[in-house]
């Protein structure tokens, strides 16, 4: 929709606001909004989906589904391709990571394009089969519609802040039906904190696309009812939670490797579409539950028919001769899911992890549970191990335990599985994080040097431009200028700090005022002592770009309340001052902390 029909859509608010609507009420107000349109969004995404993939699924008679389902991944990678050539300049942005970088370090400002582009290019990358989840398409379609309309109606950045959330939030929360989960995805992912004031806006936002949800599309795509679970199984609940910790830490090394891989091709490359597809179709003829989100796989463990797993296989034909080929296909499919994921993405197609990541992590629990009730020494309920190996894997993958445990006890109705739920989760995330530290969606913004998990302080100083901090008032000279020609420069300056640059601009040294003091009282060789004699090497200099929190501590190691700023070629620019970065910080506080 272009900027002008929004504004004119959203005019109202702007006359409400003006007519003194209280500042608590006109942001309700508009977190109802956009958890309205991004729940709207999450349903047009899900039902097109699922549209798209029973009519393919229709048009091919069933002895030639196997080898259809194979071939649609690579239509699905190329129409996105396509898409996002002719109409995205090349420039799609997949995943929450973006997201995340415009929250943490631009303002929470999301490119317009992300109102539609994520949920064209999902449409098409899902509905031929791409071994991906949708959940991160529409949460970023949400939190861009909460950022845009923030922008639309002049919002600040604080606020505007709230907003993305509050539609990444929405957007999770229509998927699954599971407001709680919704906001503490927000939370946990995009946000990174929750001040006291976000509460309330997340969650109606987050109720809001729920009962949008719930009325237009079932959304909850897995029901289970349980009322208990057994005690003596909570050393395999310890256990499962290893196991999905270092099940994460292989998701999470498997996706980054092929993200480097296909990082060779850079830009719209057809070989690496071609290949792409062909290797996805490779992996989903031989393991057909690769194809899509896989979410009926899910089902059909939930409901306790695993054996189904391998209808429409290869390898159908010889499950009722070994118990437990079904145990090495699910072994397989677990451990390929990242794989067809990663391959989707980086060929050129639009999904995330989230999804995956549920998928693989029920497969898991399934795996679990079966492979201990082979052997004979206990039993333990299978379906619970599904939940909870979602919930594990969910957890160390994205690094959001909280949003696990209330996404699956919300989406299952198992809460009477919180206990094991916990158990499970805060295991697998603490072990997770020892190994990996950042989750399956920070860890390449890590790897370019953006921490987003940062204090606030460092958050705060990373926000400010260093350029806009930079004081140009100090006046050059020369190291051939005598003493007296520098005492009346002294005279005629406000700064008592002067750079001494060559001709070419490069920076020598600095003189100060305080270091030359007793010169200037001897007038009989203002004539024969010059700049070049008295000046210093500068305590430190620092460059137009460098983070602002290595500046200051530069600052405080050399006791000095200015630093000259230089090119990398060594061309003076200009100094920046301690107190101008404080009064700027000082600044920037005030602005958070308003209400």
């Amino acid at each position: 929709m272009p900027h002008h029909a929004v504004h004119r859509l959203l005019r109202p608010l702007l006359v409400w606001r003006a007519r003194h609507i209280s500042e608590r009420m006109y942001m309700l107000i508009l977190s109802v909004l956009v958890g309205g349109a991004a729940g709207l969004a999450a349903v047009l995404l899900k039902n097109a989906v699922h549209w798209g993939q029973e009519m393919l699924r229709m048009g091919i008679s069933e002895p030639n589904r196997v080898f259809a389902l194979s071939v649609y991944p690579v239509i699905g990678i190329m129409l996105t391709v396509l898409f996002t050539k002719w109409f995205l300049g090349g420039q799609l942005g997949r995943g929450i990571a973006p997201i995340i970088y415009n929250t943490a370090r631009e303002g929470s400002v999301v490119p317009r394009s992300k109102l539609y582009s994520q949920l064209i290019t999902a449409f098409f990358t899902v509905t031929f089969g791409g071994s991906a989840g949708t959940e991160a398409p529409i949460s970023v379609t949400g939190s861009a519609i909460g950022s845009n309309a923030g922008r639309v109606l002049h919002l600040d950045r604080r606020r505007r802040r709230l907003l993305t959330g509050c539609g990444a939030a929405a957007g999770v929360a229509a998927i699954f039906n599971s407001p709680i989960a919704g906001v503490l995805f927000a939370v946990e992912t995009i946000l990174l904190e929750l001040p006291a004031q976000y509460f309330i806006p997340l969650l109606i936002s987050s109720a809001t696309a729920t009962v949008i949800s719930k009325a237009l599309y079932a959304g909850q795509p897995f029901v289970l009812i349980t009322t208990s679970w057994p005690v003596d199984a909570v050393p395999f609940y310890v256990l499962l939670g290893l196991f999905t910790a270092f099940f994460s830490v292989y998701m999470i090394r498997t996706y980054h490797w092929f993200d480097h891989f296909f990082e060779r091709w850079p830009g719209l490359n057809w070989r690496k579409v071609l290949i792409a597809g062909a290797a996805l179709g490779g992996l989903i003829f031989l393991f057909p539950t690769l194809y899509g989100e896989g979410y009926n796989t899910v089902e059909l463990l939930l409901r306790g028919h695993a054996e189904n797993i391998t209808d429409g296989s290869i390898f159908s034909v010889y499950q009722d001769n070994n118990p437990w080929l079904l145990l090495v296909l699910v072994l397989f499919s677990m451990m390929l899911k990242v794989v067809a994921t990663s391959i989707t993405v980086g060929g050129g197609g639009n999904g995330g992890m989230f999804g995956s990541s549920l998928f693989a992590g029920a497969l898991a629990g399934f795996f679990f549970a079966r492979l201990i009730n082979l052997s004979g020494l206990v039993h333990i309920p299978e379906v619970h191990f599904v939940v909870l190996g979602m919930a594990g894997t969910l957890a160390g993958v994205i690094h959001a335990p909280l949003t696990a445990i209330f996404l699956i006890a919300e989406i299952t109705g198992g809460y009477a599985l919180f206990v094991p739920l916990m158990v499970v989760t805060s295991s697998s995330y603490l072990i997770t994080k020892y190994f990996e530290p950042y989750s399956v969606y920070t860890r390449k913004l890590t790897l370019k040097g953006v921490d987003v998990y940062a204090n606030r302080d460092r958050g705060l100083l990373a926000q400010l431009d260093p350029r806009k901090l930079l004081e140009t008032d100090f006046i050059p000279v020369r190291p051939k200028t005598t003493l007296g020609e520098l005492v009346e420069i002294f005279r005629h300056s406000s700064r008592n700090l002067f750079p001494v640059v060559a001709a070419g601009g490069r920076l020598l040294g600095v003189v100060s005022l305080d270091s030359v003091r007793d010169a200037l009282f001897d007038d009989a060789h203002y004539g024969t002592t010059s700049v070049r004699e008295l000046m210093k090497p500068a305590p430190a200099v620092v460059g137009p770009n460098d983070n602002l929190e290595h500046t200051l501590s530069l600052l405080d190691r050399h006791g000095a309340w200015a630093l000259p700023v230089c090119e990398e070629d060594g061309r003076y620019l200009g100094f920046i001052l301690k107190s101008a970065i404080l009064a700027r910080y000082r600044k920037q506080l005030i602005q958070e902390s308003e209400a």
